[in-house]
């Protein structure tokens, strides 16, 4: 029997003998301070740490371990955390966090292309997991981490937060309700002012510290580089795909919400560096992507280095009817009316702001479902995460391709055969593609 359901059913016992009322106040805490959930995060340098002070905010948590490959990250968190009177275990191999038998659940703040291996090692030593967007480097990685979750009926929640903001959830039933009209357009994008050129600079020793065989992995080898290393490792195809996935599984997600759409008929897309095209990153930075559904298009758009993007916004979704239309992002929604004769055809809504923390609600969310063990209640489990990254993926292989390309949903590939070569990352190093 598991520790915590050890404590739940001592509790009960206790209980109806009324043992509880006698039992010494020491003993009640430890028993309290034992049920908690015990969680572990592997990179701890970004979203991990984001979604490990997140938790935190919940009574229910108790962070007992960190990872990460770089200790002048590691060393730099455990110290952050001691100051807190928190004391946590710390690892550069996350296998030696996995062998914890203490640790009920694991969250995973890695760059992307580790995401599949280490999500499903983990469900497969028993752990619940919280694994950051997008949940895999590729469509058939994608598809391996849904049937991991199954075969080991684990709790797995997607870090796509968005879905516990209580204005999104409104948004989409507003959009539900009809009152747009038919609406036939639904734009999504990400306009990111702040990200400027990446400097060319050359290969360099490792920095001391820095286990960079780990952080590889998977990946292609490759001499240190340090545009490569931590934050930017978003914009290079060997560990992550660009503005599409990074911002696009945001975005795009409540696109696909708000119309009940699964997936597309087609994607075509075009871009390329064109704010940079000297710079060192890889993926484009100006990118228009169309995904055509049965009913409606829908167009994502992002650009680097510009913050005015549609209707105001350097970010969001926007939902185009017949009689009006919704603009969601993360400060809110609004509903902008068409006219006929001069006259609102639909009221007018003003923005409604966001109130509340959507990480903290998204991992309290997490915590929810661990106790309860309902997987149906979370709010971005892995089937959801793995859809929406697999649609990004889609527009990005259009990209490389060059070419509209249509996605056979029966067979689960495209019906071309070069797009198709891209459905599955290379795995390097001696790494094996996870299998289930």
């Amino acid at each position: 029997m598991k520790r915590r359901n050890f404590i739940q059913s001592s509790s009960i016992l206790l209980a109806s003998t009324g043992l509880a009322s006698v039992m010494p106040l020491d003993l009640l805490a430890s028993a309290t301070l034992a049920d908690k959930v015990r969680f572990a995060v592997i990179g701890v340098n970004g979203m991990g740490w984001s979604n490990l002070n997140a938790l935190l905010k919940d009574s229910r948590a108790q962070c007992v371990a960190i990872c990460d490959v770089d200790k002048n990250v590691l060393n730099k968190r455990t110290a952050e955390l001691a100051k807190r009177n928190i004391n946590v275990t710390t690892a550069s191999d996350f296998k030696t966090i996995l062998e914890n038998k203490d640790i009920d659940a694991i969250v995973i703040g890695t760059p992307d292309h580790w995401h599949c291996k280490m999500m499903v090692d983990a469900l497969a030593a028993g752990k619940d997991v919280y694994v950051e967007k997008p949940v895999g480097n590729s469509i058939h990685e994608c598809n391996i981490m849904v049937a991991a979750q199954k075969k080991y009926n684990k709790a797995v929640q997607v870090g796509q937060w968005q879905r516990s903001q209580k204005h999104f959830a409104d948004a989409m039933a507003y959009v539900h309700s009809g009152k747009l009209g038919n609406v036939r357009l639904v734009k999504a994008w990400a306009y990111q002012g702040w990200m400027k050129a990446i400097p060319v600079v050359a290969d360099s020793a490792v920095p001391d510290g820095v286990d960079y065989a780990a952080w590889l992995g998977p990946a292609t080898k490759r001499p240190f580089n340090k545009n490569r290393f931590h934050f930017e490792f978003r914009w290079f195809w060997d560990y992550a795909g660009g503005l599409m996935t990074d911002w696009g599984v945001h975005m795009i997600d409540f696109g696909l919400i708000g119309m009940k759409a699964q997936t597309p008929i087609s994607v075509v897309a075009s871009g390329g560096k064109f704010a940079n095209p000297d710079d060192a990153s890889e993926t484009p930075d100006t990118l228009t992507t169309i995904f055509q559904f049965k009913d409606f298009n829908l167009q994502w758009e992002h650009a680097t280095g510009i913050d005015g993007g549609p209707y105001n916004r350097n970010h969001g979704v926007a939902f185009i009817g017949n009689n009006g239309t919704l603009v969601v992002n993360r400060q809110g929604w609004e509903v902008i009316p068409e006219k006929t004769n001069g006259k609102d055809k639909i009221e007018r809504i003003e923005l409604q702001k966001s109130v509340d923390n959507g990480l903290e609600k998204h991992t309290s969310n997490f915590l929810d479902v661990i106790q309860s063990r309902k997987f149906e209640d979370l709010n971005a489990p892995i089937e959801a995460g793995s859809h929406i990254a697999k649609i990004c993926q889609m527009g990005n292989i259009a990209y490389k391709v060059g070419k509209k390309i249509y996605w056979d949903a029966e067979k689960n590939k495209f019906t071309d055969g070069e797009a198709n070569k891209y459905l599955a990352a290379a795995y390097h190093n001696g790494y094996k593609m996870p299998t289930v």
